[in-house]
């Protein structure tokens, strides 16, 4: 049980510390995994960003996912029943919400270049992993040199599919029963916008004075 995602962000550094001062970047995925991030970032020495990718559902079930999409790239499993014209809206929809996320929190700052870097992807915890899936296969297309999928607890059935595509995954628990990520945290209150330009301004300010 961890007490907040701080405190369960610097337990995930401690097992991600052979990566600190790498040639990386930390890629938090938004809301919960920014203060998470925040905490192994901090220990690392590493920069931080948030990842924004949003999968694209099936025309007829939404929440089946048939792909992901991000700022720049997408990633589609080819379905005999989804046209073309279908993905090309789709994708370009999700852009759209993903760009007024991305000003949002990074503001005109231009996406790191990830190319032959260590990308370390966090979260606050993994249920299913789908989405983290759609995400691995967005960032693949940039070339970085390894992928790293951590968080500080995740069902067992993510992290079997997670480490056949990602080169890494790193959790703390791994639990046999899993009833939701929430159920592992003393204190799991939704993090605001606010939150996650607290920790994103203040990751920077330590690089500027490191």
């Amino acid at each position: 049980m961890f007490r907040n995602r701080i405190d369960a962000g610097l337990m995930l550094a401690d097992k991600l510390k052979k990566y600190k001062n790498e040639n990386g970047i930390v890629l938090a995925v938004p809301r919960g995994g920014v203060p998470v991030a925040y905490a192994v970032a901090k220990e690392l020495n590493l920069p931080v960003e948030i990842i924004l990718t949003k999968k694209i559902g099936h025309p007829v079930n939404k929440e089946y996912a048939i792909g992901a999409a991000s700022l720049n790239d997408y990633f589609i499993i080819p379905h005999n029943d989804v046209s073309e014209l279908y993905i090309q809206t789709e994708v370009k929809k999700i852009r759209q919400r993903l760009k007024e996320m991305y000003k949002k929190f990074m503001g005109d700052k231009e996406p790191e270049n990830i190319t032959n870097k260590t990308v370390i992807v966090i979260d606050d915890g993994i249920a299913t992993g789908n989405t983290l899936l759609g995400t691995v296969q967005v960032l693949r297309k940039n070339n970085p040199g390894k992928i790293v999928i951590a968080a500080p607890v995740a069902s067992k059935s993510a992290v079997l599919k997670l480490s056949k595509e990602a080169d890494e995954v790193v959790v703390i628990l791994m639990p046999d029963e899993f009833y939701g990520v929430g159920a592992f945290y003393e204190n799991f209150d939704q993090v605001s916008d606010e939150e996650v330009l607290f920790y994103l301004n203040k990751i920077n300010e330590l690089k500027k004075a490191g």
